[in-house]
């Protein structure tokens, strides 16, 4: 049972990028309950259509199938959203992939693959929102979920092609909150750490024991607890340029 959420999202129109599974998909729950309209986007069209199903609400659910690393993704998906709602508020650039291994292990296809989706995806999503935002007057949110691996290390978990798109996000975040906050868009990044999600699953039935002693608070989180802290960063009018870390205490130092 997802928590219930009270943040003034009603109304709002949000994109919202892998939104099939996991964060991607508890934003879209949790938007859709709070009555905003949500476009979905993920790789699989089967999976959307199951998700816009479970979500009861025809009217306003929007969905488009298509890789996020190209970059005209991006204009579908804002077009989606006037097209059928009429506007853009929110941007949610939560599609990204991970794979750990020793630095060593990576090869340029793997570098490429996590540029491609952890970065230039954002990128290209956020300046196609931004266009739209403007023309619209102005105002707006954008939300990137990146990863607290990039802010605190791990030794126990070798993941520095992921961390380094991850970073560059991180990165971008904060150089867009200075130059689009005279416009009123706001922008800012949740970097979760470790979470039940399919992301971190090995195998089905995974129960996340072996990472728990990971965790200061003994425990992984729960995709609720980044999905509360997306809905403040896209309503909460006076926050822009943050990176919140969402790790339960991960990022505070070694322990």
């Amino acid at each position: 049972m997802q928590r219930p959420f009270a943040f003034p999202i009603e109304d709002q129109t949000v994109i919202v990028t892998g939104a099939s599974s996991g964060i991607g998909l508890g934003t879209a729950r949790a938007c859709v309950a709070g009555g905003a309209r949500v476009v979905l986007h993920g790789r699989d069209r089967a999976k959307l259509e199951r998700v816009a199903a479970e979500l009861r609400a025809p009217d306003r659910v929007a969905l488009l199938a298509a890789d996020v690393g190209d970059p005209g993704t991006a204009e579908r998906l804002t077009e989606l959203a006037v097209e059928c709602f009429g506007r853009l508020d929110v941007l949610v650039n939560n599609a990204g992939i991970f794979t750990p291994k020793p630095f060593a292990e990576y090869g340029e296809k793997d570098l490429d693959a996590f540029l491609r989706t952890n970065l230039k995806g954002p990128f290209f999503a956020t300046q196609a929102a931004v266009r739209r935002m403007r023309a619209q007057g102005g105002g707006g949110a954008i939300v990137n979920v990146t990863s607290s691996l990039s802010l605190q290390a791990l030794r126990a978990i070798p993941c520095s092609a992921t961390v380094a798109a991850k970073g560059g996000l991180n990165a971008l975040t904060a150089n867009l909150a200075c130059e689009l906050a005279p416009e009123g868009i706001r922008v800012n990044a949740v970097a979760p750490g470790l979470v039940a999600t399919p992301l971190h699953r090995r195998a089905e039935g995974d129960d996340y024991a072996d990472l728990a002693p990971l965790q200061p608070m003994g425990h992984v989180g729960a995709v609720d607890d980044v999905v509360e802290a997306i809905l403040y960063l896209a309503t909460a009018p006076f926050v822009t340029g943050v990176v919140l870390p969402v790790d339960g205490g991960a990022t505070s130092g070694h322990w």
